[in-house]
């Protein structure tokens, strides 16, 4: 009975969430031509899942990354003396709170500044 509980778990749960133990296992079940045991665990998900023909929507582990846009070092300080302004009237408005997190982008604002001069 606990057997069947285990191959329950294993079926429902995805490739991706197997150690590379439990995937090698499953790689071995598989006729295969290359060295399982030398595979990675992103090159045996896509071997298994090649294998029992699962399509995958997104590549895993790939991220897209989000173009940034780079201000230059005058576009920098002058949103730094923006945000100054309004950190004075948050104090003034006595909103720490606001206070506290304006502070917070000023100072990262002024280490990209300062990163910025040596371009």
């Amino acid at each position: 009975m606990a057997e069947e509980t285990r191959k329950k778990a294993h079926e429902e749960k995805p490739l991706e969430k197997f150690t590379v133990k439990e995937l090698r296992a499953i790689a071995m079940e598989i006729p295969h031509s290359t060295a399982v045991s030398d595979m990675k665990k992103a090159e045996l998900v896509a071997f298994i899942k090649e294998a029992r023909g699962i399509k995958d929507k997104a590549p895993v582990g790939e991220k897209r990354h989000v173009a940034r846009l780079k201000l230059t070092k005058a576009e920098l300080k002058a949103k730094i003396r923006e945000l100054k302004g309004a950190r004075l009237q948050a104090l003034e408005a006595r909103d720490g709170k606001t206070a506290k997190d304006v502070r917070r982008r000023i100072s990262r604002l002024k280490k990209k500044s300062r990163s910025a001069a040596g371009t």
